[in-house]
């Protein structure tokens, strides 16, 4: 097949979200919002859905066109006007291929399911009840996956992490399970979250609500005063979680406030705590990077548009819900790795070396190094790279340039490591509702401890698995960008209000095209260099930008003032123009 053929063959039938430009009395044209289509796409009134002029549309390619032809088409759905609630997010929902309903036999499938619990099941489970056991979230979650208790026993501690038993509600090759690994993963949109299953189950049946009986597999482990894990137990259980907690509440009694309703869990969360700074300090110290980049807080109004933007909050509550779920994966990774079974690890391998080497040229020009024996570098020189920009404003672009340098983590069968974590064993068990991976190790873990993980069983799952592990490591990817897309484009509808308002932020990339400056509040936007006061030529190698005449200097982390200038929705575009300081 001829490379031509093969791209019309791949266009055609292509699904495409635009706009539909009314042209003519018998005709119009899709405008796509995809801009590396290239060319709008002709539509006969006849196929035209009778679409209004201006209306966001679904249309999907008939012909290719030719070079003096403009691609065919037909509009399949109607989406609405872009000034309509939702559009928007349904606009990159579509394009992104992503659906927010479940075909009617997996609704079906989740609508027979049953909350009831019969005492054969009961009596299969470790009874985990009488345990005090809590959930920590934020305050707008509905799918609690994941709870947590803690004990002490002599000089060490026994932290449970309980997991969600999503695999006794969701069976092998069921419409459900099918939906589950095509879409692979929850997608967490500003305003709006695509759900891996329908929301009986997500919202229902498998959520770790307070006061009722749920179903789980628990990770029991005793750490000592060093944040050991001295001994483990993975079992199947059932737990009645105390209370739903928030973190903005965890942490106010962690920073030793009175929280109405709070009073009795305060000396169990007071102890968490402790272990959780342990358990940090323990991954710190074997060269674990934590990188702390700002992540995007988008307050929306009950229109769906955009009120307010700043950086999300860490603090010590989810630092310790993090420490705790880290130590469950590892636990759990080592445990299965040892067993030599079938097992979907989460992987990170080592950086690109010529990516590393060119990291640290750049960092030699600032006056720092970063040590790289051969074509190695373990994971401790960028945890110290980081601490060298603590608290110099530059924190964060450094962090930024680091994580260029890196691989992607990914779910694999072979169990190679996670350089980011500087663990050698690591895998996902604790978001089984939102995470396909998470599900299917619960199946094998359930089979191993049922014994009835035979050997068939051992060879259809080694047969399956690396399958899975592509297929989710695609939407998790897919998934990743959609979210960027909707904050870019929310971030851009929030700043068109804010056109020739003035602000102070950071240069956070230098291009040959231009500045990027990142505002407090995680906004990002580029001073082009034809909006600049001189001739700037760019300088790759100390990533600057230098102006002949003028003899300045743009450079990475430099403090700038910046006037907005334009904002383009469609294209989640913000130009600044440069201010003078």
């Amino acid at each position: 097949m001829g490379i031509n053929t093969y791209k019309d063959n791949y266009i055609r039938n292509m699904k495409v979200v635009g706009v539909f430009d009314r042209a003519g009395k018998n005709y119009g044209f899709v405008i796509p919002d995809n801009k590396k289509l290239g060319r709008d796409i002709f539509v006969s009134l006849e196929n035209s859905l009778h679409a209004g002029d201006g209306q966001k549309v679904v249309c999907e390619i008939r012909e290719t066109g030719s070079e003096r032809q403009a691609p065919e088409g037909r509009i399949i759905e109607l989406l609405g006007y872009m000034n309509e609630p939702g559009v928007d997010l349904l606009s990159v929902i579509k394009d992104y291929g992503l659906s927010e309903g479940f075909p009617s036999k997996v609704e079906h499938e989740a609508e027979r399911l049953t909350d009831e619990i019969s005492q054969e099941e009961l009596d299969r489970r470790r009874d985990l009840r009488e345990e005090l056991t809590i959930t920590i979230d934020g305050e707008d979650a509905k799918d609690l996956d994941d709870a947590v208790s803690l004990r002490l026993s002599g000089d060490t501690c026994i932290l449970g992490v309980h997991i969600a038993d999503v695999s006794h509600y969701v069976t092998e090759d069921s419409a459900l399970d099918r939906e589950a690994l095509k879409r692979g993963t929850s997608v967490y949109l500003t305003g709006l979250v695509v759900p891996m299953l329908p929301k009986k189950l997500c919202n229902g049946l498998c959520s770790l609500n307070p006061r009722e009986d749920k179903l789980t597999l628990s990770c029991l482990m005793t750490i000592n005063a060093s944040g050991v894990v001295i001994d483990h137990e993975i079992v199947r259980s059932v737990i009645r979680s105390d209370k739903r907690m928030t973190y903005s509440a965890v942490n106010a009694v962690l920073e030793g406030k009175a929280v109405r309703g709070y009073e009795e869990f305060s000396p169990m969360l007071q102890k968490m705590n402790e272990l959780a700074k342990i358990l940090r300090e323990r991954r710190k110290q074997r060269g674990s990077i934590d990188f702390d980049l700002p992540e995007s807080k988008i307050i929306l109004n009950k229109r769906g548009k955009v009120v307010d933007i700043k950086p999300y909050e860490r603090n010590d509550a989810t630092n310790l819900i993090e420490e705790f779920m880290l130590i469950a994966n590892e636990t759990v990774a080592e445990h299965y790795f040892w067993l030599k079974l079938p097992f979907v690890y989460r992987v990170h391998e080592e950086p690109d070396p010529d990516k590393m080497k060119r990291l640290a040229a750049f960092l030699k020009n600032l006056g720092y190094s970063i040590h790289i024996r051969g074509d190695e570098v373990h994971p401790k020189e960028i945890q110290k790279l980081l601490g060298s920009f603590e608290n110099t404003g530059e924190e964060s672009l450094i962090e930024r340039l680091s994580l260029r340098s890196m691989q992607r983590a990914k779910y694999a069968t072979d169990c190679i490591g996670h350089f980011g974590l500087a663990c050698r064993y690591y895998c996902h068990f604790t978001s089984p509702i939102r995470r396909y991976p998470d599900l299917l190790i619960h199946r094998i873990i359930k089979e191993e401890l049922e014994g009835s993980l035979s050997a068939e069983r051992f060879l259809a799952y080694e047969a399956r698995l690396p399958e899975v592990c592509l297929k989710s490591s695609e939407m998790e990817r897919l998934a990743d960008d959609a979210e960027r897309e909707i904050e870019k484009m929310k971030k851009a509808e929030y700043m068109s209000g804010r056109v020739g308002e003035i602000f102070e932020g950071l240069v956070s990339s230098v291009t040959a095209w231009g500045l990027y400056v990142e505002l407090p509040n995680t906004v990002e936007g580029l001073v082009h260099i034809s909006n600049m006061d001189d001739y700037y030529v760019f300088d790759e190698e100390h990533y600057e930008l230098k102006g002949e005449i003028t003899g300045k200097r743009y450079v990475l982390g430099q403090k700038v003032r910046v006037r907005v200038n334009y904002v383009d929705i469609t294209m989640r575009t913000i130009d600044f123009i440069l201010e003078r300081s």
